[in-house]
């Protein structure tokens, strides 16, 4: 089973139909929508201030979510993916969008709707990444627009695949 912990007077809130997986770490003031899936080793630390997550959101395995105190907090929209060992610390990604396997996100940026954030990009504070576009590299960089019809295919077919993915599971959950 998934730790589960509060912290400074705040419980973790998750949504109906939601997939913790057994070494998934949730902390302190941290509120999920329905149908999100927390993967293995993934920790969502809101010890020392908020995240906020949506509906239909996978946080894949190894990622960790964080935040600065009094200064910077988590906001992930719906239908977002977020890549396996992905650090995201203090930033706002939102609706349909999709982070990349081992990229990281500092404090106050911002992932704009069906965005995508390539693999292994680092994403340094305050940045701003528009709506529909590619960006990647060290430090991450404006690659391309996104056709905006394409960008949300291919974002509901990962986080609709992660709905399966996590039916699995609850169905051996269920036959013990």
């Amino acid at each position: 089973m998934a730790l589960i912990k509060s912290v400074r007077g705040f419980t973790p809130q998750i949504g109906e139909n939601c997939y913790l997986a057994d070494n998934a770490t949730i902390i302190g003031d941290v509120v999920m929508g329905k149908d999100c899936s927390v993967w293995f080793n993934a920790v969502l630390r809101g010890d020392v201030n908020s995240i906020r997550i949506g509906d239909r959101v996978n946080i894949q395995d190894g990622t960790v979510l964080h935040t600065l105190y009094e200064k910077s907090t988590v906001e992930i929209g719906n239908d977002v993916s977020i890549g396996h060992n992905v650090t995201l610390h203090g930033a706002c990604v939102h609706d349909n969008a999709l982070i990349g396997m081992g990229s990281t996100l500092l404090d106050h940026a911002v992932v704009g709707e069906g965005a995508i954030v390539a693999a292994g990009a680092l994403v340094l504070a305050n940045t701003v990444i528009e709506p529909h576009t590619l960006w990647g590299g060290v430090p991450a960089k404006f690659i391309k627009k996104v056709d905006p019809a394409q960008s949300k295919e291919l974002n509901q077919k990962i986080a609709n695949g992660y709905l399966m993915y996590a039916s699995w599971f609850k169905e051996e959950e269920t036959e013990k």
